[in-house]
């Protein structure tokens, strides 16, 4: 039997994990690589569901773990803390990402990672490098994820890279990034039918600083009260996380998609680095980010440089 190299973005899967796992799959098999797999690594969301739907695509099988010796390639993420559980018992062939570095492997192998807006746009220069035509499905499934991590372009996230990369995509998909985009974000605000346990599990990151272990949740809406008016449920959710996985921190935003900003439930001993990171005033464990959408631009390196 031929071995499968798996490809999968990180824990808690967005729609750049799951679409960037079938895009390069994709590259992968025009490569040569026939028995690369796309796979994801937890449920997929409404706003990625609209996606697969509108292509009428099937999501990628899910996994838990891997087996020894297993091929890999990882997108979207390179931290352990946000991929399968034993992925030391991998071999990780490639990692494709544009996220801040945090990786070391006893071995040589391609390492790819740009400072721009999503990892669609890393894998657009590589067909475009390896001259692999983008058909219509690969370019809508790479403009999703594009206007999915940078909400439309808006975030501060955004480079002229992945500006120039719409725009191809664009003329591929026969898509207009603002009307698409619109609409799919919308999707990815229809939460009704979640649990406060679900809800805060849909986009949520582990992270560490020395001795410090922290989470960040973030959630998109078109309707913040929508979502602050469950906090008391949100909240016991989070404690029960900050216990289980002894957190020193948890921080959990609901992004306003229409307005560009962010109000947060801060829980957990360094609870209060929120106020010093952010120059706010926590009341009642929440705060209002004003022009804050980005975790990995705004949230994530404040929260940083101000925990001790």
């Amino acid at each position: 039997m031929t071995k499968e190299t798996l490809i999968f973005g990180h824990k808690n899967p967005d729609t750049d994990s799951i679409t960037s796992a079938l895009v390069m799959e994709n590259l992968e098999k025009k490569l040569g690589n026939e028995n690369a797999k796309a796979v994801r690594l937890g449920n997929v969301n409404k706003e990625t569901q609209y996606v697969l739907k509108y292509l009428g695509i099937e999501a990628p099988e899910l996994i838990e773990d891997v087996e020894d010796n297993q091929d890999v390639i990882l997108v979207d993420h390179n931290e352990a803390s946000q991929t399968v559980g034993n992925i030391s018992n991998a071999k990780i062939l490639k990692v494709v990402d544009h996220h801040t570095m945090n990786f070391v492997a006893p071995y040589q192998l391609y390492y790819r990672a740009e400072p721009v807006g999503c990892t669609a746009t890393v894998l657009y220069k590589m067909y475009k490098e390896n001259d692999v035509e983008i058909d219509k499905t690969m370019a809508t499934l790479m403009l999703s994820a594009i206007a999915s991590d940078t909400l439309i372009l808006k975030s501060p996230t955004t480079t002229e890279d992945d500006k120039k990369v719409v725009k191809k995509l664009e003329e591929i998909s026969g898509l207009d990034i603002n009307v698409y985009g619109t609409d799919m974000l919308k999707a990815g605000t229809d939460i009704s039918e979640f649990t406060p346990e679900e809800i805060i599990n849909i986009d949520c990151k582990l992270f560490e600083k020395g001795n410090k272990k922290f989470r960040i949740a973030q959630v998109n809406t078109a309707d913040l009260d929508s979502i602050f008016k469950n906090q008391s449920y949100f909240e016991q959710a989070i404690a029960k996380d900050i216990e289980k996985e002894n957190l020193d921190l948890y921080v959990f935003a609901a992004t306003d998609i229409i307005n560009s900003n962010s109000k947060i439930i801060s829980l957990g001993n360094d609870a209060p680095v929120v106020e010093k990171a952010f120059g706010v005033s926590v009341d009642n464990n929440t705060a209002m980010l004003e022009n804050v959408v980005s975790r990995k631009k705004q949230i994530l390196p404040n929260i940083l440089n101000n925990l001790d």
